[in-house]
Parts: structure tokens; C-alpha cells; sequence
């Protein structure tokens, strides 16, 4: 018989600890534990009901299919998704406050709820907020399951019960659960309403769609777990003073990461961007100094964007180094390359550089074209029209290849870019019609362009 042992259990939670403490290791309550004589029976957690147990099993026993494919209707969010949502995949989606995400949902619900039964569980608004909002945006809710409600315990049964195909949850931060004192939104709670339904879904079967805050930071707010747990993360980018909106798939399991979708905010909602290479690109009603068109590569599409940069004299004794939508540490490193390896000298210059249309560019095949518009505007003299670049430059001045150098090209000769600016390494083995490539090996060889 074993032995009676003395526990401290945890009024507000249930948990158990060997010895008392002031504060609760659980769920953080202070003054909560209280001693117990008996020995305590093995308690079920709240995670048991809905962890299947499964036995171990050889990986090349297990057989690989591949996920079945939910498209929503919109094709732009499809993309970013992989091709559309799998079954009990659960997917975060996060953006600034009034960016559009609970606009993009409800269009996505209203195109699925064609096909299988959708729910929408709403915790900021009430659900003639989300009637009105779907009667102005023109969606069709005739098939569109709503629920008004922030308790955990009442969503996951409703989830249990109902088996929709698609459940969006809006937001994770509006939900409580009652096995916790904290407030909703709280680091806490945020993890154990996650958990929980992140559990549901994977049960069931029910594809979950989880709408996150942000902090003033642009991160999601919550504990970091929070994209650890889910399948997918999705961010919303753009000013929200502009009607055009970027979708970036940070996280994906089922497709690839990178991966981004184009909007265009209309009064009748979130429209897909055909041809977002012309979104990016400016025009201009003549050659103008400054502005050198690079290819960037975002997932599996290859983008055309316009990079600007400005250099003017500096008026105070530090001068300044100003990027938007590109690295701002990249653009330091890049003055003293062109300093250290082609004499151009800018440490009295101020340089500002911009990558229009809001899009931002992270990988560092830019440094080409930021290089090329610095020296046009230092030197007040516009690059040859049509001409486009993209190439990394390293510390060293030579000029590395950028990944899927083919792709970038065709999509400049299909947008009818004549000229292109690229490394050597990236030269196509067969002639692109309409378009002539030159390559580079150093820095220095940029300097020719502008001659």
C-alpha cells in the first residue's frame, strides 16, 4: 500500500507541489495552496481528454500521402496558404489594428461555406457588428455559422459538436479560460487557450484560423510558443493609410515560407493583385536619378520592385543613414564597401533609401540596385531606361549570385525590361528574348554602368 504523503493542492487551479510555496507554480496565484494528508490520486489532466495515445511505429512504416487542399476562393490568400488549408491545420494570422485581417476571413469563410459547413466565433464584436459588416462588404452569410463568445470551454464544445471544415477564432487574446484566474490576454491564458484548441483541431479535424494582436514592435503579442504550436503564421504588411496590403507566410508547414499575397483594399473588401511587379513600380514621366529596378524573389514569385535613394549634402556633423524597407545596417555596410573598393566617398553625405509601395525586402541580392541608385543620385545622372538589377555584394567587393536568377529574368523580359545588371554567376545558359543580360564580377565594374 503506498504510503500516505503530504501535497499542497492549489485552490484555484487543482495543481499539486511537494512542498508549500507562496505562490502557486501553476497558474501563479499567490496564497492558493493548502495542505492535504492523503495521498493524491493520479488526477487527469486537462490535455488527457483530447491527446490520443498512439503506439510507436518505424518511420518507413508509416504511410506518406499528400494533404488535401482546402482552397478558400481567394487566390492571393491561397498562395500564401500553399495552395489553399489543410484539414486540422491551425493557422495564425496577425497585422496592425484595422489592416484588414477579420475583412480577409470573412470573405474566405463566405467563399467556403459553399462547400462545407464554416464558423466564425467572434470575441471583440458583437454579432450584429459582423452582420453589418458582411452586409457592406456584399458577402453572402446564408451558410456562415456565427458565435459570439470568448469562453474556451463553450467554443471548444461548439467545435466538438458542430465539426465545422473552417473555424475562425477572432481573437485568440479576447478568450478565457475558467481552469485559469489570469485576465483574458494574458501570457497565460493566451498559451492555454492556443493549446487547447490547437488540440481540438488536431482531434477533429476542423481547419483553425486564429487571429493574433501585435505589439507597437509589429511582433504578435503573447508568448513566443504562440508560433511555435501552430502550423502556419501569417503577417499582414502596408500602411494602413494606403489601400494596397502584403501578406507574408512567416511560418508554414504545408507550403513554403516567404511566400507572399497581394491585396488591394476596395469598399467591397480585399481584392488579389493580378500583376504586383506594376504595383511596385513607379512611373515615372521621364528618366529621373536615383531609382534602379531590382528583381527580388518573395517565396516561388519573383517580384519586380522600384529601390530610390537620395543623396544630399549633410547640414549637421553626424550625417544621416535613413532605410525604408530594406536594411538599415545593410545600407552602412554598403557605403563603405563603395568607399573601401570603388572611391565613392559619402561620410558628408546624408543617404536615404526606399523601397516603394511599402513592400520590405530582406534578402541581400538588393545590395546591386541600392549600389546603382546611390551612385545615380550622387552623381545626378538617371540609369539607362529599362535597365534592372539584383546581385549581393560582399565585404570584399566581389559580387555574389542571388538564388533563381533565371525566374528574376524572365520576369523582366515579361514585363519589358531591356537591359539587366546582374553577376556573373547568374548569366541564363540560353538567350531571354528582349532582354540583354551583363554581368559584373566587382564593385568596381558599376561604375561603367552609369557611363
Amino acid at each position: 500500500m503506498a504510503k500516505a504523503r503530504s501535497v499542497f493542492l492549489c485552490a484555484d487551479c487543482g495543481g499539486t507541489t511537494a512542498k508549500w510555496e507562496g505562490r502557486c507554480p501553476h497558474c501563479g496565484a499567490w496564497n492558493t495552496l493548502q495542505e492535504s494528508r492523503e495521498t493524491p490520486a493520479a488526477a487527469s489532466h486537462r490535455f488527457a481528454p483530447l491527446a490520443a495515445s498512439a503506439p510507436v511505429r518505424r518511420l518507413a512504416d508509416i504511410e506518406a500521402r499528400e494533404h488535401t487542399r482546402n482552397p478558400t476562393g481567394i487566390e492571393e490568400f491561397d498562395r500564401v496558404l500553399g495552395g489553399g488549408l489543410v484539414a486540422g491545420a491551425v493557422v495564425l494570422i496577425g497585422g496592425d489594428p484595422g489592416i484588414g485581417k477579420s475583412t480577409l476571413l470573412l470573405q474566405a469563410l463566405a467563399s467556403l461555406s459553399a462547400r462545407g459547413p464554416v464558423l466564425y466565433v467572434t470575441g471583440e464584436e458583437s454579432a450584429e457588428q459582423v452582420a453589418l459588416r458582411a452586409q457592406r462588404l456584399g458577402v453572402v452569410g446564408d451558410a456562415v455559422d456565427l458565435l459570439a463568445e470568448i469562453r474556451l470551454e463553450q467554443i471548444t464544445g461548439a467545435l466538438i459538436e458542430r465539426r465545422p471544415e473552417v473555424a475562425v477564432i477572432d481573437s485568440i487574446q479576447t478568450l478565457y479560460s475558467a481552469e485559469l484566474t489570469a485576465a483574458p490576454g494574458s501570457v497565460s491564458q493566451v498559451r492555454e487557450c492556443a493549446a487547447q484548441l490547437t488540440r481540438v483541431a488536431k482531434q477533429t479535424g476542423v481547419t483553425l484560423i486564429l487571429i493574433g494582436h501585435v505589439t507597437k514592435d509589429g511582433a504578435l503579442a503573447g508568448p513566443r510558443v504562440l508560433e511555435h504550436i501552430v502550423d502556419t503564421v501569417l503577417y499582414f504588411e502596408g500602411d494602413t493609410h494606403s489601400s494596397f496590403r502584403l501578406v507574408r507566410a512567416i511560418k508554414n508547414r504545408f507550403g513554403a515560407v516567404n511566400e507572399l499575397g497581394v491585396f488591394a483594399m476596395t469598399d467591397r473588401g480585399l481584392k488579389g493583385v493580378n500583376n504586383p511587379s506594376a504595383l511596385f513600380l513607379a512611373g515615372h514621366a521621364r528618366d529621373v536619378a536615383g531609382s534602379c529596378v531590382m528583381a527580388t524573389q518573395e517565396g516561388t514569385r519573383p517580384l519586380l520592385v522600384e529601390v530610390q535613394a537620395l543623396v544630399d549634402t549633410a547640414h549637421v556633423p553626424n550625417p544621416r543613414r535613413l532605410s525604408v524597407g530594406l536594411e538599415s545596417s545593410r545600407l552602412a555596410m554598403l557605403l563603405a564597401v563603395l568607399h573601401r573598393h570603388a572611391g565613392v566617398a559619402t561620410y558628408d553625405q546624408d543617404v536615404f533609401v526606399n523601397a516603394v509601395g511599402g513592400v520590405r525586402i530582406m534578402e541581400p541580392a538588393a545590395d546591386l540596385a541600392v549600389a546603382l541608385a546611390i551612385l545615380s543620385s550622387m552623381r545626378d545622372q538617371a540609369l539607362p531606361a529599362g535597365l534592372l538589377a539584383f546581385g549581393e555584394i560582399g565585404l570584399a567587393g566581389e559580387i555574389r549570385p542571388a538564388p533563381r536568377g533565371q525566374e528574376r529574368l524572365r520576369e523582366a523580359a515579361k514585363l519589358g525590361f531591356a537591359q539587366a545588371v546582374v553577376p556573373r554567376a547568374n548569366m541564363p545558359r540560353q538567350p531571354i528574348d528582349g532582354l540583354q543580360v551583363r554581368p559584373i564580377d566587382r564593385v568596381e565594374d558599376i561604375l561603367d554602368v552609369l557611363r
